[in-house]
């Protein structure tokens, strides 16, 4: 452990918000990674839903060495090989039928602004519905359509954003209906709301499948469905947010597959680039050709660059040659089974929901009431860490105490163990500390 560079971390880094942890981390493999005092620590985000086929994946180190015998960069204009490479590969293999035009960049908020820019110029409007809970991005206009969290202190944001409440089996806005009437009964108060506020310009309308800042929500396939009805009729188009469905984590190859409804634009990220900054928005071949003729642009310094296509290549080969999509299947089941194995012995665990290994765990103070257990999310999560767990909880006052846990595909079924056990004890330790009778182990 190097005292000197913690400093320079302290002295010289803007602190960025999310949790920070104090020590430092030198490497990562598989499921784990290891920090500055040499302890090995499984990582159940797996490095912010990015690192799908685990941590530094032979096959992605390989796709680094190649591109570094050939490009890392070219001038925005210079298409390289293995950038038409992984647009065939990603229209031919992975999209539903139709989606097959692909622009590259790095970020989850860059796609979703090209998303946005995108429907903007297609529909020549402004207006943008998104859904409460959700999270698209950092920057101006994928910023705006975010409603999980972090919207105040930043200015005016764009005009012509609307919210509409999310579809919350557990916590549902309008008591008295099953969890599939209250998610359509939410679309339609959303949705008439937002005629009521229209200016008549509308876009599109932007979604997460699973909204996962908003606390791992998995709408009603009928949501879905009705969602894609809503837009066609007022002209706008369905773009779906992928960051964390795309590429086999939910146990599909899309979330487009598992709702059987086709997006007219897709926006994906983390999941294709195994840990390395790749995005993507993808869309027809009549809306790339209508926009292109408005004049549409978007060319960055690393546009199409040649060394995350080269990885997000071999991450795609990888998910088809390992079997890893069905693997998320079998290891989500297995971890999910664990879970609720957890919740029966503890009685704060409210909820377990999810998909695949994309995988909610809500925390309450009563399984009555639901009320969420912030202080026992905010503890358990800190006593994992030192355990030697790392998960993600989202604490919101409106939506909860959520753990988003979401390991590589790869995880192994005693690496889940060694989790859970670990949750076991966190868990049991830190009900000893709040003191709350009610959230005991039953």
């Amino acid at each position: 452990m190097d005292e000197t560079l913690r400093d320079a971390a302290r002295e010289y880094l803007v602190r960025y918000g999310g949790d920070t942890f104090p020590n430092l981390f030198t490497s990562a493999k598989g499921v784990v990674v290891r920090d500055d005092t040499g302890r090995e620590i499984l990582d159940f985000t797996s490095g912010q839903m990015c690192a799908t086929i685990g941590h530094n994946h032979p096959a992605i180190v390989a796709a680094v060495h190649r591109a570094g015998e050939t490009a890392f960069h070219f001038f925005s204009g210079m298409i390289p090989e293995t950038v038409a490479q992984l647009a065939a590969t990603v229209a031919r293999d992975w999209m539903p039928s139709g989606l097959t035009k692909s622009i590259f960049v790095n970020t989850g908020s860059e796609s979703n602004e090209i998303a946005l820019r995108m429907a903007k110029m297609h529909k020549s409007g402004f207006e943008i519905l998104a859904i409460g809970g959700s999270w698209h991005g950092v920057t101006s206009g994928a910023g705006s359509v975010s409603y999980a969290s972090d919207r105040k202190g930043y200015g005016v944001p764009a005009a012509g954003t609307f919210v509409m409440p999310e579809p919350n089996a557990y916590r549902p806005y309008i008591a008295g209906m099953d969890a599939e009437q209250s998610a359509l009964a939410c679309l339609e108060i959303g949705l008439k709301m937002f005629d009521m506020a229209s200016a008549g310009r509308p876009a599109a309308i932007i979604v997460e499948p699973i909204i996962s800042a908003g606390g791992v929500l998995v709408p009603p396939k009928s949501y879905m469905q009705a969602l894609r009805r809503a837009a066609d009729a007022r002209g706008m188009l369905l773009i779906f947010d992928e960051a964390q469905t795309a590429f086999g984590r939910i146990g599909y190859r899309t979330g487009a597959e598992y709702f059987g409804v086709t997006p007219d634009i897709m926006s994906v990220s983390k999941t294709m680039g195994g840990g390395l900054p790749l995005a993507a928005a993808v869309t027809t071949p009549a809306i790339e050709q209508d926009i292109h003729e408005k004049g549409f642009t978007f060319y960055t310094s690393h546009v199409s660059d040649p060394l995350p296509a080269t990885v997000g290549l071999a991450v795609l080969d990888t998910i088809r040659r390992e079997g890893l999509i069905e693997r998320a299947n079998t290891q989500g089941d297995y971890l999910r089974r664990s879970l609720l194995e957890l919740q029966q012995r503890h009685e704060a665990i409210g909820d377990v929901r999810g998909l695949g290994l994309l995988l909610g765990v809500e925390l309450v103070q009563d399984r009555h009431t639901r009320e969420p257990f912030h202080e026992l999310g905010a503890l358990t999560t800190q006593r994992c860490f030192e355990l030697g767990l790392s998960m993600n909880i989202r604490r919101r006052p409106e939506r909860g105490s959520v753990w988003r846990i979401a390991p590589p595909l790869t995880v192994s079924n005693a690496e889940i163990d060694r989790a859970v056990t670990i949750l076991d004890q966190a868990l049991t330790e830190s009900l000893d500390k709040v003191s709350k009778p009610a959230a005991r182990a039953a």
